[in-house]
């Protein structure tokens, strides 16, 4: 005789399986994947747990880490933003160039040099930030199109500003402070990390803002019908992801001393994988911004013990690909073991 469970009816709960599920689709799989990757390559490479390469690690991670928080919002909210790494580009360039030709003009003010480079740069995560909101808001582009189009839109303005050069020229104290310097032996870019990670999750956690975000995310219509401004909220996310973004071409540009065209190819790709591993949905209006954080540095992990280990570039990207297909399915299965 065969018994058929009625569709609403829990699941016996008294299997190891129920609570490998249990488990699974409450913390995901990340937890697992990090211990795996720290195991394998320490195994592999004795260098990978040395007090240096520790430390590399975290200041590596930093930039994925911002750039990663932007991303977790703007797919928390239903959309991706894949202009992520031509922002980091143009940011680098014009703030290098800003900051360059005051310089040159001023040598005695580094300090101000720097402010005026700085602020030219998150200036243009602004403008990024407004045209993708706006196309994805008040014109109802695609998100894919929208960020893909300005991806293609950054990336040539950068070649063509800089004619394909880097741009150097720099005061030192851009470079020696905000690049290599540290407080309580903090690299600075690692607490920049640790006050946009606190930002976010403040914002998200214990704001009206967060909750609308949500709300917006899970079910677009019923927010609007619900009374919640969806367009301004929408494009408001798309605005904090590109000045995240331009806060991470910032702290790159001091880290390589030049403002680089190139620069930030592989962010779009990286920051929704580990956004998605850490636990965030690519359908929207679920994530933690803990578990997109955790999942960049699963990223970073992965990415620094394969050139211990001297594994090609063009493989690393194959694994970083795999990676977020594998994430996807994960996603889908952890929604359908949920009860």
């Amino acid at each position: 005789m065969v018994t058929k469970r009625l569709e609403g009816e829990i699941a016996p709960s008294g299997g190891p399986s129920a609570v490998v599920r249990s488990v699974f689709s409450t913390v995901g799989i990340l937890p697992l994947l990090l211990v795996l990757a720290i195991v394998f390559f320490a195994v592999q490479e004795p260098r990978f747990y040395a007090a240096a390469n520790i430390t590399n690690v975290f200041r590596q991670s930093t930039y994925l880490i911002i750039v990663t928080l932007g991303q977790a919002l703007v797919l928390i909210s239903g959309g991706f933003d894949l202009s992520v790494g031509a922002v980091i580009a143009v940011t680098s360039v014009v703030s290098a160039r800003f900051m360059s030709r005051y310089y040159a003009g001023n040598p005695d003010g580094e300090v101000t040099s720097v402010i005026v480079g700085i602020a030219a740069g998150l200036f243009v995560g602004l403008v990024f930030g407004l045209v993708n909101g706006t196309g994805v808001a008040r014109f109802k582009v695609s998100p894919f199109i929208m960020t893909l189009g300005m991806a293609s839109v950054g990336s040539g303005f950068a070649l063509y500003y800089t004619g394909g050069s880097p741009v150097s020229g720099m005061p030192p104290l851009f470079t020696r402070e905000i690049g290599t310097g540290r407080v309580f032996e903090v690299p600075i870019p690692v607490l920049f990390a640790i006050a946009a990670i606190i930002a976010v999750i403040f914002l998200v956690s214990a704001t009206t803002w967060g909750r609308y975000l949500y709300a917006i995310g899970g079910n677009m219509k019923a927010a609007f019908l619900s009374g919640i401004p969806v367009g301004a909220y929408t494009a408001s996310v798309y605005v904090l992801c590109s000045l995240l973004a331009a806060l991470a071409g910032i702290l790159l540009t001091a880290r390589v001393s030049s403002g680089e065209p190139n620069l930030g190819a592989s962010f779009p790709l990286q920051s929704i994988t580990a956004a998605v591993v850490g636990g965030v949905s690519l359908r929207g209006g679920e994530g933690r911004i803990i578990g997109a954080v955790l999942g960049a540095l699963f990223i970073t992990i992965l990415t620094n013990g394969m050139n211990l280990i001297r594994i090609e570039s063009y493989v690393q990207e194959i694994a970083i690909g795999v990676i977020l297909i594998l994430a996807v399915i994960i996603d889908r299965l952890r929604d359908r073991w949920r009860v």
